[in-house]
């Protein structure tokens, strides 16, 4: 699915959720004819995600409503910006308010923490990548906000990386076993990337001997044994070293240091804050 169906579809959704039928306060509120105008401002600094989704929304409503949009995914902002301008309808614009706001400011939140985090580890080659913890159904959109946070995609799903943990070995690290497992994936799915989950330093040295890896992560490490694993791969680039568990944004540049390839943070997508925007309105009279 493309990220532009995924958001139309997700579109429709909040907003049959929303209107039910029919926007009762707008209808009864405020006069059938009455022209408006509303500014989307944030009210906090921080990187915008979700700016086409929300002209999207305004659109969907009432499609003779026009919408400007200023300021674009990606962009850094600070309070007071106006991020679009809304005209038309003043039913319209209360109708499609929340809705619009509820996808910016969670998928801003995401991008806003994710640079948070990218800059803490900005000054070594380490990158930053997201999780599968996401909001069920809004994947691709807050996988989008990481990227425009600066961040990095792991895997999409269950289907285009098979990531081996602790729980799918079940051979008791019979690395035959795991080996062949590797060979068949590989035959039946040439394009599939493969990743192992490494607890200690001997899974690693273990993990190093198979062939058809592509990555390694190393689960909960201190920087001192992630530098050693590291240090265990010799002048080989590949497989790469991912960093996971246990990491924070104050342990984030430590670990980053120690030479791992990549990063990865549940916390983008599963427990972000949103960040505060809001709509100003002015009536036309």
């Amino acid at each position: 699915m493309k990220v532009s169906d995924n958001m139309d579809a997700l579109i429709k959704l909040a907003l049959d959720e929303d209107f039910g039928d029919g926007d009762v306060t707008s209808t009864y509120f405020v006069p059938e004819g009455l022209q408006a105008r509303a500014l989307m401002r944030p009210r906090t600094q921080g990187v915008l995600s979700g700016v086409k989704v929300a002209e999207a929304v305004f659109r969907a409503v009432d499609p003779s409503l026009k919408v400007e949009v200023y300021l674009h995914d990606g962009e850094s902002v600070s309070p007071g910006a106006i991020v679009m301008m809304i005209e038309g309808s003043a039913r319209s614009i209360l109708g499609a308010e929340r809705t619009a706001l509820n996808f910016i400011q969670r998928l801003s939140g995401v991008a806003t923490m994710t640079n948070k985090y990218m800059k803490a580890i900005a000054h070594t080659s380490c990158k930053l990548l997201d999780t599968r913890k996401t909001t069920p159904g809004y994947r691709l959109l807050e996988k989008a906000a990481v990227v425009h946070g600066g961040g990095n995609n792991h895997r999409l799903g269950l289907y285009d990386r098979a990531m081996v943990k602790d729980n799918h070995l079940m051979t008791d690290g019979d690395t035959a076993h795991l080996q062949a497992c590797i060979d068949r994936l590989k035959s039946d799915k040439p394009g599939v990337e493969v990743e192992l989950e490494a607890d200690n330093l001997v899974q690693v040295e273990a993990f190093l001997k198979l062939t058809g890896v592509d990555y390694i992560l190393l689960d909960n490490m201190s920087p001192e044994d992630m530098a050693k694993a590291v240090e265990m791969r010799g002048k080989n680039k590949k497989p790469y070293f991912e960093a996971s568990g246990g990491l924070t944004l104050e342990t984030a540049p430590a670990a980053a240091e120690s030479g791992v390839d990549y990063m990865s943070f549940g916390c983008l997508t599963h427990s972000v804050p949103s960040m505060d925007l809001g709509l100003d309105f002015t009536v036309e009279r």
